[in-house]
């Protein structure tokens, strides 16, 4: 005989509905860990009918290891914000990103493997998407290695950063982080831009140029010469080091950067909802 002290135990344990719980003993003949088994198994299955559903919502931890050497970005997504701004969410996705780092992951692949209290990640989000009924799943996994990292969480775990620096430099690192937040760099520098986007661009501004009746009968050299020239304002505003710095514009990142010691920038990741 199936209980209603079996049913709460069951959803206490998994975060299912009452219902949802209810059917599960009573498919299992009230083997609990059959209905936990059963109830994993049905979340699979929604996860399959909504496989073709965008999860653009979420929750994003960043964070870095203690000695602040490596940093981890993860992003757990979901469906709707109602979800992505409950505190059990949040929470939910804290224990993943303190898992990524406990375990020095190095995929989202290896994260799912990961085990946490006892259960693998990958059975602890599908236990949850069976009890919030929402797509969910670790939809962005991101990790950077320095002699330094910082990491730095922007909105409300709408977005988060890492970037590595040669030195320990923590207001610095806090300050470039933010500075990508907000300008959202292609690279750390033009030379870091890939060659193919370089060259998209110049064809870009080239082709611009030679349809603009000004430019007609130009000859080509001068096109060249003024399209680098134009080539040069993207970098000065998609690279960070040449970006002006946000807490004063009047230097560039580059420069606030030596005035904090020298420390130059290893790389940066930065992940955004949407």
């Amino acid at each position: 005989m199936i209980t209603a002290q079996d049913i709460n135990k069951l959803r206490q344990t998994t975060g299912a509905g009452m219902m949802d719980c209810r059917k599960a003993l009573t498919e299992t003949n009230g083997d609990f860990e059959a209905a936990i088994d059963w109830l994993r198994k049905q979340g699979q299955k929604v996860a399959a009918k909504r496989s073709d559903r965008e999860a653009k919502e979420g929750v994003i931890i960043a964070q870095t290891s203690a000695d602040n050497k490596t940093g981890f970005v993860v992003c757990i997504s979901c469906e709707t914000d109602f979800v992505s701004k409950n505190a059990d969410f949040v929470a939910f996705a804290q224990s993943i990103a303190d898992a990524a780092v406990a375990n020095d992951v190095k995929s989202a692949e290896e994260l799912n493997e990961v085990t946490v209290n006892g259960a693998k990640v990958s059975d602890l989000i599908n236990d949850k998407l069976a009890a919030i009924g929402e797509k969910i799943g670790i939809a962005k996994f991101e990790r950077v290695e320095a002699p330094y990292v910082a990491s730095y969480i922007h909105g409300a775990n709408r977005m988060g950063v890492l970037v590595g620096l040669t030195a320990v430099a923590e207001e610095a690192g806090k300050d470039v982080a933010m500075q990508i937040a907000a300008m959202n760099p292609l690279a750390v520098d033009a030379a870091s831009i890939p060659a193919d986007v370089v060259e998209r661009e110049r064809a870009i501004v080239v082709e611009t140029m030679k349809a603009d009746p000004k430019m007609a009968g130009k000859p080509e050299d001068m096109i060249a010469k003024i399209a680098e020239g134009k080539l040069n304002a993207f970098f000065k505003e998609n690279t960070l080091l040449a970006q002006a710095f946000v807490k004063d514009s009047a230097i560039t990142v580059e420069a606030y950067l030596k005035s904090a010691g020298d420390v130059k920038v290893t790389g940066f990741k930065r992940v955004a909802l949407g």
